[in-house]
C-alpha cells in the first residue's frame, strides 16, 4: 500500500519516523508499506541465515531487515530477506545508527528475496528488484520462490544478470558459494 504524500527525497525518507514500527520501502520517492512476511517466507529467510552461518560467513556479514538504496529516476529503497555483506560493506556499516547500506557504500555480495504471493510481490522480486540490483552491481541474488518451487540464482556477468534455475532435489549451484550443499526442496521446506 501506497501512502498518500508528496514525493520525499532520499533525505526526508531516511530521516521519517512515524512513532510506529511499520516497515516501508521507498519506490520513485513513494512511501510503500510492505506488509508483513508469511510465516513460510520468515522461516525460509532464517533458515538461509542459519545455514549461510554453518558454511563459515560470520554473522557480522549477514544481514536481516538491513534496507539498500537502489538506484532509481527517484528515491528507491528496498528491504531484502537476507543480505550478505562484503568486509568493506560490513566495515562502512559498522556503527552506523541506522542500518542502511547507501549509494556511497559498496553493494552487497549476495542478496535474497523470498517472493511474496500476488502480482504485486511476483513483479517486486522477479523484475523491478532485479534491474535495480543490477544497477548496483550485486554480485548474486536469489529469488527463493516458493509459491512455484523454484530458487532463481542470478549472477552478475559483464553488466548483466544470467540465471540458472533449481526446483526439487536439484543442488543449488551458487557462484558465490561454491561449495554449497543445499537442493531447492530444503530451502522451500525451510531445512525441515
Amino acid at each position: 500500500m501506497t501512502i498518500a504524500s508528496p514525493k520525499m527525497t532520499l533525505e526526508e525518507y531516511l530521516n521519517y519516523d512515524d512513532g510506529t514500527d511499520t516497515r516501508y520501502e521507498l519506490v520513485n520517492g513513494e512511501l510503500v508499506v510492505m506488509p508483513p512476511e508469511s510465516d513460510l517466507n520468515q522461516r525460509i529467510a532464517i533458515f538461509l541465515l542459519i545455514y549461510l552461518s554453518q558454511q563459515g560467513i560470520p554473522a557480522y556479514r549477514l544481514r536481516v531487515g538491513t534496507e539498500m538504496v537502489v538506484s532509481g529516476s527517484r528515491a528507491t529503497t528496498r528491504l531484502p530477506d537476507l543480505m550478505v555483506l562484503s568486509e568493506e560493506l560490513a566495515t562502512a556499516l559498522e556503527g552506523a545508527s541506522r542500518s542502511t547500506v547507501t549509494l556511497d557504500m559498496p553493494p552487497p555480495e549476495l542478496v535474497v528475496e523470498v517472493v511474496s504471493p500476488g502480482k504485486k510481490g511476483i513483479d517486486r522480486d522477479y523484475r523491478y528488484k532485479r534491474s535495480e540490483y543490477a544497477a548496483r552491481g550485486i554480485a548474486e541474488y536469489w529469488i527463493v520462490d516458493p509459491i512455484e518451487g523454484r530458487v532463481t540464482v542470478l549472477e552478475w556477468v559483464e553488466g548483466l544478470y544470467e540465471e540458472r534455475v533449481f526446483q526439487g532435489n536439484e543442488r543449488i549451484v551458487s557462484p558465490l558459494l561454491p561449495d554449497l550443499d543445499l537442493t531447492c526442496e530444503r530451502v522451500m521446506n525451510a531445512g525441515g
